[in-house]
């Protein structure tokens, strides 16, 4: 029995937890990330980047009255490389021995 890969990208805890949250959420705003994963800004700044060059988010930077707002929303590409990351850790869960 071979192992499915597991997209390097989506295997970083961080990141995966963000993907896990906009795979229920559709969108979200930076701040509720960060409450909900528990890292800094600093860091999901960078994960979230490595997310949307990769093309697995969007970003978009708007305002809410005077104050930034950073939203990021789930693609079909994301949704897709998430689907296949799950099935891909099925295969190492559904070892017979």
């Amino acid at each position: 029995m071979a192992f499915q890969p597991l997209d390097p990208l989506l295997h970083a805890e961080l990141r995966l937890a963000v993907m896990s949250l906009l795979i229920a959420a559709g969108e979200a705003e930076f701040p509720y990330i960060k409450e909900q994963t528990g890292a800094t800004a600093g860091n999901l700044s960078v994960q979230i980047d490595k997310l949307s060059s990769a093309g697995y988010i969007k970003v978009r930077k708007t305002f809410k009255g005077k104050r930034p707002c950073t939203l990021c929303r789930i693609t079909a590409k994301g949704q897709k490389a998430f689907a296949a990351y799950v099935e891909a850790l099925k295969s190492y869960l559904d070892v017979k021995v």
